[in-house]
């Protein structure tokens, strides 16, 4: 719990603003979040795009991304982080998608998880990061580790942003 805490108070030190584009952790990244008195003040909004159409609906995630990349890949976690962005006052995004299990999707493993990072930049850009994750445990330790996962590497993303100038 400390933990977010300090999270909300580095977003609200730098002045960022946060919407959420989440597919298998279906809302806990915000729960994390809201938890926490004065979370308002950093947090904008949050999407839970489950199904392929929603993703396509509600974040503009294009179907050739759709169809050329699998669900369960840095490139349309990618496309959800810039959708979310792209429909909020926000200036940074965090997407999720992936395979809790138990059962594996096709060849991907159960606790399979790509994040994305999107961050608005004052000239109106976006820079992206994304990275692939193994998470193990039950379904539910796996959801609650990922959407953990997803809120405290904002920081380390912001600062690598940051560094490059």
């Amino acid at each position: 719990m400390q933990e977010i805490e300090a999270l909300l108070d580095y977003l609200k030190r730098h002045k960022l603003y946060l919407t959420t584009a989440e597919s298998c952790t279906a809302g806990l990244v915000v729960a994390l979040l809201a938890k926490h008195p004065g979370s308002g003040e950093c947090l904008d909004s949050g999407h839970v795009v489950y199904s392929p159409a929603a993703k396509k609906r509600l974040l503009g995630v294009s179907q050739e991304i759709l169809d050329r990349f699998n669900l369960t890949s840095e490139e349309v976690a990618r496309a959800m982080a810039s959708g979310a962005l792209n429909g909020s006052p926000a200036n940074v995004a965090v997407a999720t998608t992936g395979v809790a299990g138990p059962e594996p999707q096709g060849e991907i493993a159960p606790g399979t998880l790509c994040f994305a990072w999107a961050f608005r930049l004052a000239d109106g850009s976006t820079r992206l990061f994304s990275s692939t994750e193994q998470f193990a445990g039950d379904r539910s330790r796996i959801l609650d580790e990922a959407a953990r996962f997803a809120l405290l590497r904002l920081p380390e993303r912001h600062a690598q942003l940051l560094a490059e100038g």
